[in-house]
């Protein structure tokens, strides 16, 4: 089945309208301010029941979520999921161990009024971001930076007493593990970041603004580059991928061509393709950006010679004599296959 959330929405209380059951957090804050909604959840007495009966009827995959706290998901093919969590305590006691109070506004699916204890729908049309208590930072520190998300997100803003509480828990910043942090720093911005430094919760984390004013935001804006300008070597204390592991060795290592000569741009792209642009940016050097879009566009799809065509037998200089046939090739110095062999010859004649 593929189905779009609103599409799951209705469904859902289509089937689950009978009983004590309600949408809450994210969906129903995105729901009054018209936003698209991306996943949904719903808290109940009895999750396993209310998720299996929902798969049931929608073609969704349910499993256990959490078997700790007894929370289920259900996922479908497109990407979509519904996750139903058991109701902690009475709903106002549930709703009051929320993050902010936007967050803490629950939906009954059997109708009727929308609970709204902290009056969160007040907040939400004022623009403003405020907590449901004093503990949400001591309860889960990871709400400091998702804070800042929300705020970027949804366009809120921290009231006077909810900012300075996260002023004065800053320190929490780096308490929780490290995949939960770098999947909230992949959603900022970079006023994101900024807001995070204002706030003091960026030295925690191990971050600096001290290089953003150099990169070159128009030519390459992505979650990793802005990742590599703020951490750059500290990032790799948190669990990123090999790739982006390569990525900011690749950035860190890059220094800027020194001029935009075929050749100089052919050594700069062999110290830093795949992100060869990336690097520019990172650099503050978009100047060379048409030079180096022109050399890719151009690069021959062959090697004037493949290593087994040198007549020597295997060793690392056969790597560098690829190398230099590569480099004098871009340069515009030779073209053939001859070409390539003499200045092979020629080499090895000077070692």
């Amino acid at each position: 089945m593929s189905s779009s959330t609103p599409d799951l929405l209705d469904l859902i209380r289509e089937v689950l309208a009978g009983g004590d059951v309600y949408l809450v957090g994210g969906a129903v804050r995105d729901e009054l301010l018209g936003r698209e909604l991306v996943d949904l959840d719903i808290v109940c007495s009895d999750p396993k029941k209310a998720a299996r009966l929902f798969a049931k009827k929608s073609g969704g995959a349910p499993f256990p979520l959490s078997e700790r706290h007894g929370a289920w998901r259900v996922t479908f093919v497109g990407g979509e999921c519904v996750d139903f969590t058991p109701l902690r305590g009475t709903l106002a006691e549930d709703l009051m161990l929320r993050d902010f109070t936007v967050n803490a506004i629950a939906e009954p699916l059997a109708g009727g009024e929308v609970v709204d204890p902290f009056d969160g729908r007040r907040d939400l049309s004022e623009r403003r971001l405020r907590v449901v208590s004093e503990r949400v930072f001591d309860d889960d520190p990871l709400r400091l930076l998702r804070a800042v998300r929300f705020e970027q997100e949804l366009g809120l803003r921290l009231d006077q007493k909810s900012e300075e509480l996260v002023r004065s828990h800053a320190e929490l910043a780096s308490a929780p593990a490290g995949e939960r942090i770098l999947a909230e720093l992949e959603k900022l911005a970079w006023p994101g970041y900024e807001r995070l430094d204002e706030l003091g919760l960026l030295t925690p984390l191990g971050g600096s603004l001290a290089l953003v004013g150099r990169v070159d935001r128009k030519l390459v804006d992505s979650p990793r580059l802005r990742l590599t300008t703020i951490f750059g070597e500290g990032l790799r204390r948190l669990p990123i991928s090999g790739e982006l592991d390569r990525y900011v060795g690749t950035l860190l290592r890059a220094q800027p061509p020194a001029d935009d000569s075929p050749r100089q741009i052919h050594r700069f792209r062999r110290a830093t393709e795949p992100w060869a642009i990336d690097a520019l940016a990172f650099l503050g050097a978009g100047k060379y950006a048409d030079a180096v879009r022109l050399a890719r566009e151009t690069e021959p799809d062959e090697p004037l010679l493949h290593g087994d065509q040198l007549g020597l037998a295997p060793n690392p200089l056969i790597g560098e004599l690829l190398d230099l046939i590569a480099e004098e090739r871009a340069a515009g110095t030779i073209s053939t296959r001859e070409e390539a062999l003499e200045l092979v010859r020629s080499r090895l004649e000077e070692l």
